[in-house]
């Protein structure tokens, strides 16, 4: 890596090698562009790069490359902000950072990586150089906008939690009683008045709603307390707050959830509804010891971000008429088999939505009920009381269902009645935890139902993992290599770099610097024909079944993953990450 010293710039300015002629040189400009863009500097002053931005002559990227070239510095086109030692900015400002252009993003070795934007903006450099003596600065080049994007979301995120605990540094927050921690059901973000920590839970809950999170993890550990956020999938830390507030903190939330604050050594499970921004959210509450005290986790039920139709599930469209023929089907069990997470109610919630119409009597059986729908009977799952799915299922029966959803097939008397409700003219949605779809009956054979049953019953199973979607504002299409093409399955990866675009991440922020904004699915659907059901009745292994199944033209999870990198949907590395076991 090039580092910066006070020598280098002053080197390239006195070269006769120009930012204009590196632009025409990489064929980014035409001399007469050149020629143009000079006049009107001469005419009116600015910097020539910021002159042929507005003429809308060159592209960020490519101004950040050809300042790069020139100075002889890295070059990077994104930045990863959950990468950024907060410690870092913890003395600098937002206008300062900003009028600037610069940001250190780690310091390590003595030496601190600094990302600018304009190498001849030397005053901010210098004022870091000050402030980490001892520290030899490496300057990179990255975009503008993706400069100001990271400046915006980590100085955002400092004010968001930090700044609360700082104020918490200064009260007395071992004296809280429940009744300072009380709730009701104000707009959280109208609450500037209240006791810090209260603020403190409602900040990271705004933050969170803010960002899309789909949870929040609140750990305890010996000397601080950690907030994560889970954002499409992936976990990443948010601040850490001093271990004196972790009592309160875990009051006020299970306060919020109507929990025991005297019990700390047993598990608790609740439930808050929040109102953030004038509307309602809920969050699915978890609490558990742990050696350094309880662990809270709290899962977003954002009803308005729920998505309730196929279409816009990530289904091909081979795919989705298959599924909207099978959910019209009169009778029979359609499994969605996935890891926790993968999205597999969701999809059930949309298909019993494609279908509910004022004929049919639709009835459910989850734990928990996560999203109330209109039009259907949801049950949940009590244990303390003996309302187990099986004991729901049978209960399900008496009332005249003409459609029914298992929220997940657990055991054998669960399995044996939702095979004996298709069997009596029921049609059947469940889901199970298998890795892919054709394992799924190897699992119900291995709780004890006899192949013949499920071989008979069974019409379809789905296998389903979420991906992250490539952010459409800053996704970046580039060559892949032949290796990658060959690993994710690609018989022909010089067809494919040949007649097709690929993309992958960059950040900017839209997508808080991820490069992903949102998830979507990919999936196998295995529809059972002749062929699976006789091998299923000979009790035949689950990798046979598979061969059978892509034989009849299933897509696996990987190949489907696959076709979406070819559409521009999602990248290589995500499908990857996803599908490891998919060999």
């Amino acid at each position: 890596m090039t580092r910066a010293t006070d020598a280098s710039p002053l080197a390239a300015l006195l070269s006769r090698r120009e930012l204009g002629d590196v632009l025409v040189e990489m064929g980014a400009i035409s001399a007469e562009t050149l020629r143009n863009a000079l006049e009107v500097q001469a005419d009116r002053g600015g910097r020539l790069g910021e002159i042929l931005l507005t003429m809308q002559a060159v592209t960020e990227a490519v101004l950040a490359e050809a300042q790069a070239e020139l100075y002889g510095l890295p070059l990077s086109l994104k930045l990863d902000v959950d990468k950024i030692d907060p410690k870092l900015v913890q003395l600098l400002t937002l206008p300062w950072a900003r009028q600037h252009g610069v940001l250190p993003l780690a310091a390590e070795e003595g030496h601190l990586r600094v990302a600018i934007w304009d190498p001849l903006e030397t005053w901010g450099v210098d004022d870091l150089r000050a402030l980490f003596s001892g520290h030899e600065l490496e300057l990179v080049v990255v975009p503008k906008s993706v400069l100001m994007d990271a400046i915006h979301t980590i100085f955002d995120r400092r004010a968001a939690a930090d700044q609360v605990v700082d104020d918490l540094e200064s009260e007395e927050i071992e004296d809280f009683s429940a009744e300072d921690l009380n709730f009701d059901d104000k707009d959280i973000l109208e609450e500037g008045d209240e006791a810090p920590i209260i603020r403190l839970v409602n900040s990271v809950m705004a933050q969170a709603i803010k960002e899309r999170a789909s949870d929040i993890h609140i750990e305890p550990y010996e000397k601080d307390i950690c907030v994560r956020f889970r954002k499409d999938g992936v976990l990443k830390e948010i601040v850490r707050a001093p271990k004196r507030f972790q009592a309160s903190l875990a009051s006020r939330i299970k306060i919020m959830g109507n929990l025991n604050i005297a019990e700390k050594r047993l598990p608790q499970d609740g439930r808050v509804r929040v109102k953030i921004a004038g509307r309602d959210v809920d969050l699915r509450l978890s609490t558990v010891p742990t050696s350094f005290g309880e662990r809270i986790v709290l899962r977003i039920l954002d009803k308005q971000s729920v998505i309730l139709d196929l279409e816009s599930l990530g289904f091909r469209k081979e795919n989705l008429e298959t599924i909207a023929d099978l959910i019209e089907r009169p009778h029979g069990i359609i499994l969605v088999t996935g890891p926790t997470g993968s999205g597999k109610t969701t999809t059930l919630y949309a298909a019993l939505g494609r279908i509910n119409t004022p004929d049919r009597n639709i009835l459910t059986i989850e734990d928990p009920v996560e999203y109330q729908l209109p039009g259907i009977g949801q049950m949940q799952v009590n244990r303390k009381i003996d309302f187990t799915f099986a004991r729901g299922l049978r209960a399900i029966l008496r009332q005249d269902p003409d459609v029914i959803l298992i929220g997940e097939i657990r055991d054998l008397e669960t399995a044996e009645n939702a095979v004996q409700a298709s069997l009596t003219g029921h049609l059947v949605f469940a889901t199970l935890h298998t890795n892919d779809a054709p394992s799924a009956f190897t699992r119900l054979t291995d709780m004890g139902v006899e192949p013949f049953l499920s071989a008979s019953s069974v019409i379809a199973v789905m296998g389903q993992r979420l991906v992250r979607k490539l952010c459409k504002s800053c996704k970046q299409p580039y060559v892949p290599l032949t290796s990658e093409l060959v690993k994710i399955g690609f018989p022909d990866p010089e067809a494919v770099q040949r007649d097709h675009t690929v993309y992958r991440a960059a950040g900017c922020g839209d997508c808080f610097q991820t490069g992903y904004r949102g998830r979507m699915g990919i999936h196998e659907l295995m529809v059972v024909n002749d062929d699976i059901r006789s091998l299923v009745m000979q009790n035949t292994a689950a990798n046979l079944i598979k061969r059978a199944a892509v034989q009849s033209g299933m897509k696996t999870l990987r190949e489907d993953g696959a076709l979406k990198v070819l559409m521009g949907q999602t990248s290589i590395d995500e499908v990857m990450r996803v599908t490891a076991e998919d060999r």
